[in-house]
Parts: structure tokens; C-alpha cells; sequence
């Protein structure tokens, strides 16, 4: 019963995390200039970085990162850390998102996720709970 309640839980903070990610997305479409440069995406690439890490005893089980609404959704984790593959937000992105869920050993367990662009820590998020989420996003 428990364990039905555990996947349960990732499900719905799964779902949360991909609701954030898409509500940033349209978010980031206002006239909202919180860390951006002038609005309408950037005129250069940039190269980004995403990474989590969970207090010890929990695990990550699933992430999604990208830029715009071009992402991607890892599955199958496990651990207390992880980085995504370096990518290139082209000329003309928007934003950046990302995020993880995991499970937590205790109510106090923790995630931190931080979003690093061309080799700088932009902005950092955490959560906590048995049931772990964090989603981060910057405007260029």
C-alpha cells in the first residue's frame, strides 16, 4: 500500500514539475523582465548546464531539461546527483528550464536544483518532503 502511494506521489509531482516548466514557458512570453536582457531572447547562444542533488538517503528518479519548449525527460535515475549533458540554447532562446523528482527518506529531505549558463550559476530552486521537486528556469 505504501509503495502504491510512493509512485502515486512521484506521478503528481511529476506532473507538477511539468506544469512549472510549461507555465515558466508562458510566463516568460510576458512582459515580465526578471533576469532578462531586454525581452525576446537573447542574440547570442549560450551554452547551459543543469544540476541536482538530493540530501543523502533520498534518490532523483526523473528529469527534464531544455529551453523553450524544446525539452527533454530523463527517466530510470537514481542517486543523490545529477548533471545533464551540456547543451546549446541557440541565438534567440527565450528561456531555460529544468527540474527533477525524486524521493525523499524523511520529511526534512531536500533538492536543490541550479541552472548554470555559459560555465555561471544563473538561479537555483529546492523542495523538500518524501515526495522531491524542483524546477528552475531563466529568461535570457
Amino acid at each position: 500500500m505504501k509503495k502504491m502511494w510512493l509512485n502515486n506521489g512521484l506521478k503528481r509531482a511529476i506532473i507538477a514539475m511539468v506544469a512549472t516548466v510549461l507555465l515558466g514557458f508562458i510566463s516568460s512570453c510576458s512582459n515580465d523582465d526578471d533576469d532578462n536582457n531586454g525581452g525576446g531572447g537573447s542574440g547570442k547562444s549560450h551554452k547551459v548546464v543543469f544540476k541536482a542533488q538530493v540530501s543523502p538517503g533520498s534518490s532523483i528518479a526523473n528529469a527534464a531539461y531544455g529551453y523553450d519548449a524544446n525539452n527533454t525527460q530523463v527517466t530510470g535515475l537514481s542517486g543523490t546527483s545529477w548533471t545533464s549533458p551540456e547543451f546549446t540554447a541557440p541565438a534567440g532562446a527565450v528561456m531555460v528550464n529544468g527540474g527533477v523528482v525524486g524521493t525523499g527518506v524523511n520529511a526534512s529531505s531536500t533538492v536543490k536544483v541550479q541552472v548554470y549558463v555559459d560555465g555561471e550559476l544563473k538561479k537555483e530552486a529546492t523542495g523538500s518532503g518524501t515526495t522531491l521537486s524542483a524546477t528552475v528556469s531563466y529568461s535570457f
